[in-house]
């Protein structure tokens, strides 16, 4: 059976009506990403990230999967998938994909400050992180998402995963934010890559051998999860 690796960004997470900081010229639902996703800004300001995020996470809560995450979920009928994502949603595992790494971090988790591997729940999940929420060290508790100027430590894992990959999608990311972007670079020359984004043609840096796929992921996505299928 064929390793297919999905890397997947926040056009994939956009039609399910989930907004990016990229949308909107540097601003994130009204907010400056330097005030709410840098430890700058947590340290300055914890109760304002906090906030924040906690938003974001209602908004995560009212989100649906949509055809593209629900598609993916057809290939493991036929291939051993791994998806790595951008995304700080659950979207990929309510859609039922089985395997998911998360690059950001993911936004229904907390972490504390001290230690980076006591990461639990949030619980309970609707009322989202709450100031005096502390560790066992007497530190507040914050998101676990991967800042601005942190460093991403799944990328080493997702290297790994895109080497192995027969077959890579990527998926609804403009390919310009460090270290995910470079994640294409490590697929094997043999490997099969299809790139999905409204903006995919007009990506002139790419290699000549990845098909392009200009469309959004909800429609793109499902018509070639059915042609891999049928080639499988």
């Amino acid at each position: 059976m064929k390793k297919l690796v999905v890397l997947s960004g926040a056009g994939i997470s956009a039609e399910s009506g989930i907004q990016t900081f990229r949308d909107s010229d540097g601003l994130w639902e009204n907010y400056r990403v330097e005030d709410v996703c840098t430890p700058e800004a947590l340290a300055r300001n914890p109760e304002l990230v906090i906030h924040f995020y906690n938003e974001r996470l209602q908004q995560v809560l009212k989100a649906k999967p949509n055809p593209a995450h629900t598609a993916l979920v057809e290939l493991e009928k036929a291939y051993r998938v791994q998806i790595v994502t951008q995304n700080i949603d659950d979207l990929h595992e309510r859609a039922g994909s089985s395997h998911v790494l998360h690059l950001h971090g993911e936004i229904r988790k907390k972490r504390s400050s001290v230690d980076e591997n006591d990461i639990r729940d949030i619980v309970p999940i609707e009322k989202g992180i709450q100031m005096g929420d502390l560790d066992k060290y007497g530190k507040q508790y914050r998101p676990h998402i991967v800042f601005f100027g942190e460093a991403v430590p799944n990328i080493e894992p997702a290297t790994r995963m895109v080497e192995e990959a027969d077959i890579l999608l990527v998926i609804g990311t403009s390919l310009n934010v460090y270290p995910a972007a470079g994640l294409l670079y490590y697929a094997r020359p043999d490997a099969e890559v299809y790139y999905i984004d409204p903006k995919a043609d007009s990506n002139g840096h790419l290699d000549k051998r990845i098909h392009c796929i200009s469309e959004k992921a909800g429609a793109a996505v499902p018509e070639l999860v059915k042609q891999l299928l049928e080639k499988a």
